[in-house]
């Protein structure tokens, strides 16, 4: 192997190193540097989905090969590189993993007080009708519960409330896992699209408006699925009305809140239109022969969810979902304070969507950015990368949002200090492993976009010139399949397909969305997903079974967004592209 380019240390003004990009440094082979620039990725994939290696320990020994291959191949210093790393593990912890562990908490003290069994009670009378309960209770509130914690959540939560109400376990957690589909590129206050913007650079708003003129697509499909996953044929033409209605409203509201209010909003926004415009519905139409549940209601290991983020059941914080009969019905005041907790996140994040909020609150102190310290690269040309610049927004910071709502919730529920911090610190714990995942991903997506690996493959996969088009959601969906997040896939690809934009002369916005687009038609098959959805309704290990009835519908899903993303790079749909 023979190096070429830059790969002098240079001193900057304060005494650093300075790093200058390479993207071709082997004999200035574009394809032979790609070789080595894509050894982190396959690591991570054949540990994971191969070797089936838990996720966090696979991502550190794909973040050590990333290192690795920053210093050899690329010359990247030592220094550079170990910064590079520190600064992604940073940012996946705040403000990626803050969101997390904000909005986790905020559903578990609804656990903790049985105030979330009120919740599953007063769903289940909305309809007897299981084609109708699939659509309200996987699509409308597992986008309400993606759009608050994301992380597997949905999948665990609902499927759980669809045994309670009568649902085979096997069919609950598939319809559990393909609902998960159309709210995750939004989920977790759209921490996915944030996470994006920060790896490509692009604009925020206008990455989560191009994702919102793809993903509804799914949201018109997808409801319809899933009543064919209950009753067939027969379903459809029985209950359609109530697929076609909540999912057109989903499709809408995601659209209209996505390009024009708020993209940290659009799933909260769809999922509460969507459940609103059903229920309308429902006043005036029902179906002729409604398809009632069998007296199947869980009992043992039947009772609990898994947590998001866990393969397994976990009592200490889930002892109570069904600890209230099932039968009993509920004072009106109990029911407003179960909605409570979901309206008083609702106010809080739309006050700091208001304008004059928002700009105040993008002014120091709330909000400070300084670049890494020791940590200088820069391009071919000279410049400076945009990703050293770290931006704490510690008060309007999505995560904190959600804080600040729970603190409302404590006293809406009547949940006391002592108590509510017992049950943060149980949420730390039961995310872990995923905090400690997360940041060793966003640690190796770093490493490879600043040290120029990343690029190096976007120009390379560019040489497939527009059909790449159709490839790029092809890509998102991998990195979900094997990674289980969006979030982890952006920050794996998202690079990429810029690059690969750039050289292709096609659109960065087009592109590095569809990435999150095709990303969540992955997530039904992804091994962490289906271990949740299969421990959530006690069908450990039986994971294979699970898999063989969703992964027709994830290709299938699929190829259907490559399709729409290639239309969308053509004359046929390019006036849908955000320019």
């Amino acid at each position: 192997m023979q190096a070429s380019g830059n790969h002098t240390p240079n001193r900057g003004d304060e005494g650093g190193t300075v790093y200058t990009q390479d993207f071709n440094p082997v004999s200035d082979s574009l394809g032979l540097t790609a070789i080595f620039a894509v050894l982190p990725i396959l690591t991570l994939f054949v540990l994971l989905g191969g070797l089936k290696l838990k996720a966090q320990w696979a991502a550190l020994i794909a973040l050590a090969v990333a290192m690795a291959v920053a210093m050899i191949v690329y010359g990247m210093p030592v220094d550079q590189t170990g910064l590079s790393a520190l600064e992604g593990a940073a940012f996946g912890i705040f403000p990626i993993m803050w969101i997390v562990v904000a909005a986790l908490w905020l559903y578990n003290m609804t656990v903790e007080t049985g105030h979330f069994a009120v919740l599953r009670r007063s769903f289940g009378r909305i309809s007897e009708d299981q084609r109708i309960q699939a659509v309200i209770i996987a699509f409308c509130f597992g986008a309400l519960l993606e759009a608050l914690a994301g992380f597997g959540t949905p999948v665990a939560i609902t499927s759980v409330m669809m045994i309670a109400l009568g649902f085979k376990p096997v069919k609950a957690a598939s319809i559990a896992l393909v609902a998960n589909t159309a709210p995750v590129a939004f989920g977790a206050i759209a921490i996915p699209i944030t996470t994006l913007s920060e790896i490509t650079g692009l604009d925020k708003g206008d990455l989560g408006a191009m994702v919102g003129r793809q993903t509804p697509f799914l949201a018109l499909i997808v409801p319809l699925i899933l009543i064919a996953m209950v009753d067939g044929r027969r379903g459809i033409r029985q209950t359609w009305p109530v697929a076609v209605v909540g999912g057109l409203t989903f499709a809408l509201g995601q659209f209209a809140c996505s390009n024009y209010i708020s993209v940290e909003l659009t799933d909260i926004v769809a999922s509460l239109l969507s459940t609103a415009s059903i229920v309308t519905l429902l006043r005036v139409w029902t179906p002729g022969e409604p398809l009632l549940a069998e007296d199947t209601a869980p009992t043992g290991r039947f009772s609990r969810p898994a947590a998001a983020g866990a393969s397994v059941s976990d009592p200490a914080m889930e002892r109570e979902i069904t600890r209230r009969d099932d039968t009993k019905k509920d004072p009106p005041l109990e029911v407003v304070r179960a909605y409570a907790p979901y309206l008083i996140l609702i106010a809080v994040l739309s006050i700091a969507q208001i304008a004059a909020v928002k700009d105040a609150l993008a002014e120091s102190p709330w909000t400070t950015t300084f670049q890494w310290p020791g940590l200088d690269v820069q391009t071919p040309d000279g410049e400076a990368l945009s990703s050293l610049t770290y931006n704490v927004n510690w008060l309007p910071a999505a995560g904190t949002l959600v804080l600040i709502s729970g603190l409302i919730t404590m006293v809406a529920l009547g949940v006391s200090p002592r108590r509510a911090l017992r049950v943060f610190g149980a949420t730390v714990d039961q995310l872990k492993w995923a905090i400690l995942t997360v940041a060793s991903v966003l640690a190796l997506a770093y490493v490879m976009n600043q040290s120029g690996q990343t690029i190096t493959l976007g120009l390379w996969a560019a040489g497939a010139g527009a059909f790449f088009a159709f490839l790029s959601p092809m890509i998102g969906w991998l990195g979900v399949a094997v990674t289980g997040s969006d979030t982890s896939s952006n920050a794996l690809f998202g690079g990429l397909q810029v690059a690969a934009a750039k050289d292709a002369g096609m659109s960065q916005n087009l592109l590095a969305a569809a990435n999150s687009s095709g990303g969540v038609l992955g997530k039904m098959i992804s091994p962490q997903n289906l271990a949740i959805g299969a421990a959530a309704v006690g069908m450990a290990g039986q994971e294979g079974d699970l898999f063989r009835k969703v992964v027709g519908w994830s290709i299938v899903l699929m190829l259907a967004m490559c399709a729409l993303v290639y239309l969308q790079s053509t004359a046929v749909l390019d006036w849908m592209v955000v320019k």
